[in-house]
């Protein structure tokens, strides 16, 4: 699987807050389990905290540090096997905002 698809597959798991198990194989990113396992190759090596670090002065000279930001805590939270939770929408009675 090459390196690309395989960034393309997190980026997509990590943006899209979903299970590693729930990547669709119609994408061509390759499997779930096969993109956690090249993240987790790439932590351990230094990758994202070299991007980060590369990232982050670059965005410094624009202003644009909570894109990094956001990205790196996006990365530090993926785990193998660690379902996200489903959001489900609220059947019960609201009040409605301008009621006193």
């Amino acid at each position: 699987m090459a390196d690309r698809l395989c960034l393309q597959g997190i980026l997509y798991v990590l943006y899209n807050d979903i299970a590693w198990q729930l990547l669709p194989l119609e994408l061509g990113f390759g499997s779930g389990q096969t993109c956690w396992r090249r993240l987790e190759r790439w932590q351990q090596a230094g990758v994202f905290d070299r991007l980060h670090r590369t990232l982050l002065a670059e965005t410094q000279r624009g202003g644009r540090t909570r894109l990094v930001t956001g990205l790196r805590g996006r990365l530090s939270r993926a785990k193998k096997g660690v379902p996200t939770p489903v959001r489900r929408r609220s059947t019960g009675a609201r009040r409605a905002a301008n009621t006193t």
